[in-house]
């Protein structure tokens, strides 16, 4: 605030720095209202970067939303750059919305010439009707982050997305020749994710610059139930890929298979996997989480989910070791019941370069699989012994986090934190974030 008699400081600014203080304001539309509180402001909001959402509520029916959203882009085609465009229509119908997507898509590429576009609708999964993308948006050389969700993207001539750096698909089914056809036309690409999408068995990146990917899948998903009924697993083929995230639920009939990731030094595999149903089903999970580790066992940083935890228990007891390892950073989410000590206490076994450890306590689902094969005394004494030859000489931080419920659930942590205590020496930070009631 100025003193009296000493004039309106922040007017006397440059108009460089105004613009870069109004930038500063979570939302274009206060950038608006802050502009008019001076008459030297009143045309500043024009030069400001604007990010333009429209996020539709539960209740809000189609015709209305599409009416808010022409409403606005009519106010804001008179600023000088719209950064960011996303539109997000509670469900997808051709009657109502295919005209108002059409201006809309072409309003983001060929008026505000946007950088950020996403077109995503509210509902979750497949629904009977996708959006077909059209022709004239595969040509775009300003776009960089892309969002697609329950659009069906199938070009008749080539994808040209020069200036594309990240790109994220959802819940759609997409050939192998488009999927070839984006990649090619996308040479500055570094991210992809594919969520939840369908007809793609075989994933080749020959992309040097593209080095992120995530990919998720979900068993029995299906996109129409009368012409698309059919399970099969996706090889990812990607030797330049530096970060690689697996997610979902997968079954015997469609799962991940890597056969080229060398250049990896990220992974996180977040995997439900049930082979039940089939013949030696808990000996097939246990050869899977085999075969996926060994494709990352010189990565630095590895995440694993509560069933990579589970199935490790299994194998500790069937008596194969975790080869060495890489790993500088290690994150087990895991369930965190005592059934999960031998398979942490093994993993850590073959970790010796380990420097950062995390576990994080998540819900899990138990499936009562290592009863199979032995008592819980034979396994507190299995852990025991492998706490004690665990070297850790390199580990400087632990964080234990999300610990919550009663206490005596977690009873089992007390001797790996003994072992810990005896064998990593050279710690310097130890975290550990619980919330427990009762005794």
């Amino acid at each position: 605030m100025a003193a009296a008699g000493e004039g309106d400081r922040l007017s006397d600014l440059s108009e460089p720095i105004q613009l870069h203080i109004l930038s500063m304001l979570p939302n274009c539309k206060q950038v608006v209202q802050t502009s008019v509180l001076s008459s030297q402001w009143r045309s500043h909001w024009k030069s400001v970067p604007a990010s333009l959402n429209f996020d539709s509520t539960d209740d809000e029916d189609l015709p209305g939303f599409a009416c808010t959203v022409n409403r606005e882009i009519h106010y804001w085609r008179s600023c000088y750059k719209i950064k960011s465009f996303s539109v997000c229509p509670p469900t997808y119908d051709g009657s109502i919305l295919d005209s108002d997507l059409y201006f809309w898509l072409y309003f983001a590429t060929y008026i505000a010439k946007v950088e950020d576009f996403t077109l995503r609708f509210c509902d979750t999964g497949f629904p009977e009707a996708v959006y077909d993308f059209p022709e004239f948006a595969y040509t775009n050389t300003v776009l960089r982050n892309l969002v697609l969700q329950n659009c069906e993207l199938k070009p008749f001539g080539n994808v040209k997305w020069s200036n594309l750096v990240s790109l994220s698909i959802g819940d759609a089914e997409i050939k192998e020749d488009v999927m070839e056809k984006i990649l090619s036309g996308s040479p500055n690409l570094e991210c992809l994710e594919l969520d939840k999408v369908l007809g793609i068995r075989h994933l080749k990146i020959s992309s040097v610059k593209l080095r992120k990917l995530i990919v998720t899948i979900y068993e029995r998903l299906k996109y129409d139930n009368e012409h698309y009924d059919e399970f099969y697993s996706i090889e990812i083929d990607a030797p330049y890929i530096r970060h690689l995230e697996l997610w979902g639920s997968c079954c015997n009939e469609m799962h991940f298979q890597l056969r080229n990731v060398t250049s990896l030094v990220t992974a996180v595999l977040s995997l439900t996997v049930d082979f039940s149903g089939v013949e030696d089903s808990s000996e097939k999970e246990c050869r899977y989480l085999q075969e996926l580790l060994r494709h990352v066992a010189h990565v630095k940083d590895l995440e694993l989910g509560p069933w990579c935890i589970k199935c490790l228990s299994i194998l500790e007891l069937k008596g194969w070791p975790v080869p060495p390892s890489s790993w500088k950073y290690l994150k087990l989410n895991a369930a965190l019941e005592q059934l999960d000590s031998l398979g942490i206490s093994s993993f850590l076994l073959s970790s010796s370069g380990l420097e950062t450890w995390v576990i994080d306590c998540c819900d899990g689902k138990s499936r009562k699989l290592l009863s199979k094969y032995t008592n819980q005394d034979e396994r507190q004494r299995r852990f025991e012994i492998y706490s004690c030859k665990c070297s850790l000489p390199h580990l400087k931080t632990i964080k234990f986090i999300n610990f919550y419920g009663e206490q005596s659930k977690y009873m089992f942590v007390i001797p790996l934190l003994k072992c810990l205590r005896k064998n990593a020496t050279a710690i310097k930070k130890f975290d550990i974030a619980c919330k427990f009631r009762g005794n």
